[in-house]
């Protein structure tokens, strides 16, 4: 996505959810891993996706992203009914998923890996030149300031460097959702904060962002809304506003806030 595609996404919608989850349910054999899910993912937001291990969070972004098919259940995008067959349907709805494993080759530069397995070609060669202007574009488009140069090796660069390409190859494709696997894992304070203002300015440019994460640090700093899985049920989707950490650790670990800590 260029500098120009994220000014022109980040015109006020309807306010609508983007992404829309009903009743979605998945098994694998006699094992059911999501019961009834429903998820609201708006357009210029963040909706932290948050649950203990094993709730059923990896299984939901899958079926999003079309790796995994749900079982039964409503997909809606932009308003209308949708039917993902596999990750290229999801694709061309504008869905993008950066894995935990960011999925970069360290032999490569800056440019080759957001340019990977999509390269632009010119009479039959490499479009080198439109393919670092586009690189350029879309790292300035969100206000990336470190990264000296777009022609630096992946090997070169360090935990938060990495994470910001493999963000800025998601959105260059005129994405609409990206959906974020623990951005900050393994980051240091520096490059947390690097990644996290990466991930609001996607917000910003309105994009609808799902964000994965076990830290409710983060998750407090830059979600709009957090969605909390357990044991493959959504027990919540709150207004930050709305909640405290403490409430959403007890939704987690017990898929419910005792009576003394209501939501506000």
């Amino acid at each position: 996505m260029t500098a120009t595609a994220l000014e022109r996404s980040a015109v006020p919608g309807s306010s609508e959810p983007l992404l829309q989850l009903r009743g979605i349910q998945k098994s694998f054999g006699a094992v059911h891993v999501l019961r009834g899910v429903d998820l609201d993912v708006k357009a210029g937001e963040v909706t932290a996706l948050v649950g203990d291990n094993g709730a059923g969070k990896s299984t939901l972004i899958k079926g999003i992203a079309g790796i995994h098919g749900f079982d039964e259940g409503e997909y809606r995008f932009d308003g209308r009914r949708v039917t993902v067959h596999g990750p290229k349907d999801a694709g061309a709805l504008g869905i993008e998923v950066v894995y935990q494993d960011l999925a970069l080759c360290d032999n490569l530069d800056v440019v080759h890996n957001m340019f990977l397995g999509r390269e632009l070609r010119r009479s039959g060669l490499l479009d080198e030149d439109a393919m670092e202007q586009r690189a350029r574009e879309t790292l300035d488009g969100l206000s990336v300031r470190t990264l000296q140069s777009v022609r630096t090796k992946v090997a070169a660069l360090s935990g938060g460097q990495r994470q910001t390409v493999a963000i800025a190859r998601s959105v260059l494709w005129n994405s609409r959702v990206v959906i974020l696997d623990e951005p900050t894992a393994a980051l240091g304070v520096a490059q947390t904060e690097q990644v996290l203002l990466l991930v609001r300015r996607l917000a910003d440019s309105g994009l609808g962002v799902i964000l994965i994460s076990h830290n409710l640090n983060d998750v407090f700093r830059v979600a709009d809304e957090i969605a909390v899985l357990y044991l493959g049920q959504m027990v919540a989707q709150i207004r930050k506003a709305d909640t405290t950490q403490s409430q959403v650790v007890q939704l987690i670990t017990a898929g419910r806030v005792g009576d003394e800590g209501a939501f506000a």
